[in-house]
């Protein structure tokens, strides 16, 4: 029966992103929502439904789910990297949003503190240290800043808890309506005023070819015909070995998987084969790849448990955490107006913080910017390594 279970979630997870597309496609409504939106929804339903409503289901399920979200991320960035070309990276306009976004979170998380400080208990100040930690770097910094700091196994698990909670709230805002209004109030990137200038039509299009001049509507199309099928084929392969080597890397420099030396080691591997002329060959490596960030929205959507949160204990953290969420936003735009970052700069230098690197391929994708995708990982990277510091020093200031 368990083996039974697990082939049927097997084919689930691989198999209902491709009818979601499909409703994305054919309902307008859904086709608005996104089917990354819809897919969260899709599985904070089915988790709570059903997954933690059946005894002992979860515990046959948690095994696989943890496999598949540690899986797809590291084999989709290679293949979503492998299509985009980095040659003319700002680099610059991405140090100065990542500046913007370092000052926010620490500001706010300061100010969060003082606002909440009554409410935090004892450990108010190592909360305020993991919050700085995991916003400007991630969860391997929230572990980090925890150990350094000597919190409390059930604090950790309460703020870890309600964190995904919270960023799982922001991303689901800003696939709703935060894009949009970001835009709206931020100067648009070079490509999109050039974009409003030629009545729609990208010039980067003209520049690109293969999967980055195709449009939205032609994604995933025709992956399985005999054009596409081997070169995808081969993508994956590539994407394999890369994730492979470094998974093999951060195990011989740390002894066990490091996050900052993964992604580091996969992106610049996948970014030096992005200059090879036969990879662009690739066309539907994007899109192979980004399907993998569809079964990862999937997954990690099914493994929240609403039901298992205490609200009541919690409740300040939250609240807490939420506050630097959304005011650390708040001041990257008004920082980005004065020293004109362009929106799609600033969101996903927010989201490789807030969230982490492991998001920016879905939410550039849901923007529609593909060439992003680089400055979004790249700022996470650098997150990820200065962390841990600033964690440990607004708790020490404090």
């Amino acid at each position: 029966m368990k083996v039974l279970i697990l082939l049927v979630a097997i084919a689930f997870y691989l198999l209902v992103p491709a009818l979601v597309v499909k409703l994305c496609r054919k309902v307008s409504f859904f086709g608005k929502v996104g089917a990354i939106l819809t897919l969260y929804f899709l599985g904070v339903l089915l988790a709570n439904l059903f997954i933690f409503r059946i005894d002992g289901l979860g515990e046959i399920l948690f095994p696989l789910q943890n496999a598949m979200v540690s899986l797809a991320i590291p084999l989709a960035i290679p293949m979503i990297l492998f299509a985009c070309d980095f040659r003319h990276w700002p680099a610059g306009k991405a140090m100065v949003a990542l500046l913007i976004g370092l000052v926010s979170v620490f500001a706010m998380s300061a100010l969060g503190y003082w606002i909440f400080k009554g409410h935090l208990g004892e450990e108010g100040k190592a909360i305020a240290g993991m919050a700085v930690g995991v916003y400007t770097g991630g969860t391997p910094n929230l572990a980090s800043i925890k150990m350094m700091l000597g919190v409390k196994e059930e604090t950790y698990v309460l703020l870890n808890t309600f964190d995904m909670l919270a960023s799982f709230l922001y991303l689901v805002f800003l696939l709703a309506i935060g894009i949009k209004l970001i835009r709206e109030w931020l100067p648009a990137a070079k490509e999109r005023r050039q974009e409003r200038r030629k009545g729609g039509k990208k010039e980067e299009d003209v520049a690109q070819t293969g999967a980055m001049a195709q449009s939205e509507d032609q994604m995933y199309r025709d992956i399985f015909t005999k054009k596409h099928f081997l070169p995808t084929l081969e993508a994956f392969g590539l994407s394999v070995l890369i994730a492979g080597v470094s998974v093999g890397l951060s195990y011989l420099i740390t002894g066990k998987v490091n996050m900052i030396i993964l992604i580091l080691t996969l992106t610049t591997l996948s970014l030096g084969a992005s200059f090879v002329p036969r990879v662009h060959t690739w066309e539907k490596s994007y899109d192979a790849g980004m399907y993998l960030v569809l079964i990862f929205s999937l997954v990690v959507a099914s493994m929240v448990d609403i039901a298992s949160i205490d609200m009541q204990a919690g409740l300040y953290i939250f609240l807490y955490i939420s506050f630097i969420i959304f005011t650390s936003l708040g001041l990257q735009l008004l920082l980005g107006k004065v020293f004109k970052v362009d929106a799609d700069t600033t969101i996903i230098t927010s989201v490789a913080m807030i969230n982490s690197p492991l998001f920016v391929p879905m939410i550039a994708d849901a923007m529609k910017n593909r060439k992003i995708i680089l400055t979004g990982i790249t700022v996470g990277i650098i997150g990820y390594a200065v962390g841990n510091y600033l964690g440990v020093l607004l708790a020490s200031i404090i």
